[in-house]
Formats: structure tokens, sequence, C-alpha cells
């Protein structure tokens, strides 16, 4: 059980709930067949490119982000690949001067300079690669004045390895520094609601941020993805449509300290105002969310993106409130995070902002009531419409005159 304060007008109420309870927590409608998304809700992106042909090798122009790019299995086999040769490569070829100089068959003879005291053998040709790459200077292996292609191949060995160290160094400082993971604590709820705000209506989704740490200049922006033919004949398989957010308004700049929720107005403007909810269970579409911002602690740009799918749209549904006031700060339940509640059995439809197709509906719904009044000649208006009519004109009631009518009830039944 968790106490949540609920704004009923002016004042506060404290609203007990349980997460397995009736009412608020109703479960969510039987999902159709699932299909195939742009979009995970993950934030991966379900694309494969294919037939490159010659066009491969732009990877390697780019060598450092493909190399960054890559799992993190593939980078490690990489990073000791590399070093493992590149050490067995500097060592052969301290070991073919030894042998080239006939040092190897002299090196215990204390009367001959070699160049390289002290090395027998490829082992310990190795051994003195190690120690100079590594700076370790052990004292019992050096080079020898008389030994001039040995300077020139110290030189050579110092350029490669600084090289090398930056590359792969540098490759996986980058990659571990990726704010990929923070976006792991990015929230986005489950399902996305449409219901009544502002005598509008509107599209809804919350997000939210796990961590103390402020996402500097987040910034949220919404694409709908939806197949169409142009009047021309043309199929596009995945038209992306802009929904606005509050772009005009500033709306879509966040401050993403608590849990906020994500409105997109159904207008006239909108790509979804001759969506109705009898429609729904037939369209298919796609809603991509993308939340961008700046990591405060290392100020890195950081992405989260996810999405909702036509089934995943509750139609009549709100979000519950997740903040209560306590006693000097304000406490976020994150267990509700995702909860919603239908508001009884409103259709959200001819109320000012409804889908054009919704408000023709009842339109002619009227009509034929009125000529039904009038001169009883015209046919009786059928009834499902007249009951769509009558629920439309109980939405235009205070919404939480319906919410708290059912509070009401659940108290008198417990």
């Amino acid at each position: 059980m968790s106490a949540l304060r609920k704004k009923f007008g002016d004042d506060y109420q404290v609203v007990t709930t349980s997460s397995s309870g009736s009412g608020f927590n109703q479960p969510p409608p039987e999902k159709k067949r699932k299909r195939q998304r742009f979009v995970d809700k993950n934030g991966r992106c379900n694309v494969q490119h294919g037939n490159l042909g010659g066009e491969t090798s732009r990877y390697l122009s780019d060598l450092f982000t493909t190399l960054v790019d890559l799992k993190w299995r593939w980078n490690l086999f990489i990073f000791i690949l590399t070093y493992t040769v590149a050490w067995l490569f500097m060592a052969s070829m301290w070991w073919c001067i030894a042998y080239i100089r006939g040092d190897l068959n002299r090196a215990h003879n204390e009367k001959y300079t070699p160049c390289v005291a002290n090395v027998y053998n490829f082992p310990s040709a190795f051994l003195f690669f190690i120690e100079t790459e590594a700076t370790i200077g052990y004292g019992y292996r050096y080079i020898t004045d008389k030994c001039p292609e040995g300077i020139i191949l110290f030189l050579f060995q110092s350029i490669l390895g600084s090289i090398v160290d930056a590359f792969l160094i540098g490759c996986m400082f980058i990659k571990m520094s990726q704010p990929k993971k923070r976006a792991e604590t990015l929230m986005f709820s489950e399902h996305a609601v449409i219901s009544m705000r502002d005598g509008k209506l509107t599209l809804m989704f919350r997000v939210g941020n796990l961590r103390n740490s402020h996402m500097v200049s987040a910034q949220i922006r919404c694409k709908l993805l939806k197949s169409r033919q142009t009047p021309e004949g043309e199929f596009l398989p995945l038209d992306q449509l802009e929904l606005d957010v509050g772009f005009s308004t500033g709306a879509d700049q966040l401050f993403l300290v608590s849990p906020l929720t994500i409105c997109h107005v159904i207008d006239t403007k909108s790509p979804f105002y001759d969506l109705s909810q009898r429609s729904m269970q037939t369209e298919q579409f796609e809603i991509v969310v993308i939340l961008e911002g700046i990591v405060e602690t290392t100020g890195m740009t950081c992405q989260a993106r996810t999405s909702y799918t036509e089934d995943e749209v509750l139609w009549g549904h709100r979000f519950f409130p997740v903040i209560s006031l306590e006693e000097g700060f304000f406490k976020v339940d994150y267990s509700q995070f995702h909860a919603t509640f239908e508001r009884g059995q409103e259709q959200l439809s001819g109320l000012p902002g409804a889908p054009r197709g919704q408000r023709q509906h009842h339109q002619a719904a009227h009509q034929a009531a009125e000529d039904h009044g009038a001169g009883g000649s015209a046919q009786e208006a059928p009834k499902d419409e007249l009951h769509h009519l009558r629920d439309d004109l109980q939405l235009r009631r205070p919404a939480h005159e319906a919410a708290a009518n059912q509070l009401r009830s659940r108290r008198l039944r417990r």
C-alpha cells in the first residue's frame, strides 16, 4: 500500500491505493499480435544494412569510430591481439640484429661488445623489448654504443609504441566513457495515453530520471512512423511525421528533476486528427520518442529512445500521480510510474479538440435526432450513437468529479 496525495480542486487529499486493487489500476487491454518494431522499447533500432558492395571500405577510412562501435568482446580481442603481435614483431627484430651480428654465439665473451648486452636467445630479446617498452629498466640488459642499427631500431620502437598506445588506449577510454549506460537510468512509461487535458484531446506519456545528477539542456522530440500512399501513387513504407510536443512554446525543453508528462495536443495540425478509438484497432503506426541532453558529471551528450505502437496507446486513460509532499521534500513513488487509470466509460469524442471523424459521426447523430423530433419523417437515430452522445455529454463535468466518485465507491466497499 502506498499513500499518495492527489489534488481535487484546491485541496489535497490522501489516497490509499493498492497495486493489485481495482479502480485506478486497470489491467491493460489485450495486445494484438506482436509485429515488427522500428525502434525497440530499449531504444535499439531494428535496421540492418545489407548489399553494401564496395561501400564497406568506408568503414576502414574511419577506423577509430569503427573500433569504438564494436562490441566489447571484439574490442578486447583486438586490444590483446595488437599488443601481442607488436611485441613479438619488435622482439624478433632485436633477435635478428643479435643473430646477424653474431652476438648469440659470443654473448659470454667478456672481451666482446655486443649490440645489446646479455641477450642470448629469443626469450632474452623479448624481455629486453618489454623492459624498454614499459620503461622498467632493470639494468641487466642495455644497448651499447657499438650498434648504430640498434639505436635506430630503438627510436622506431619508441615511435611505434606511442602510436599503438595512443590508438588502443584512446579507443578503450572513449568506449568506457560513452554515455550509453546513462540512458539506462532514463525511464519512459510503458504505455502512452489519450485523454482530455485543459479541454483538449491530448496524447501523453511519461519520462523520468532515476539519478540525482541532472540532464543539462534536456530536449525531447517525437516522430510518427506510418506507412502511407501519396496522391501520385507512391508508397512510403516508413514516412516520418513530426509530433509537436511544445516546440513553439518551449515545453520541449525539460527540467527533468522529477517525472514529467509530455503532451501532444491533437488539433487540426496533428497527424492524429482523424484518429478515433475505433480506428486505433485497425491502424498501424509507431511513435518514436527521442530524449537528448548533456550528462552533468561528464559533459557528454546522451540520447535515450523508445517507441509506442498502436496497441501501447491506451484510449481514455490517465497516469497515476507519483509525487507526494512530505515534510521538507517531495517524494517520487516510481512503483506507480507506469500505472494508469481509466476515466469511467468516456469515449473522448464530441468535445473541443476531438478528432474530426468522431465529431462528424456525432454531428450526424444530432441531426438524425432533430429530424426525428421535428417531423418524424426521418429515420430513427441509431441507439448506439445516442448512447455515445449521452456519454460525451457526461464528459463535460470536471475531471476530478469522476475520480472522486470512484474513490467514494471504493471506500464504501471497504
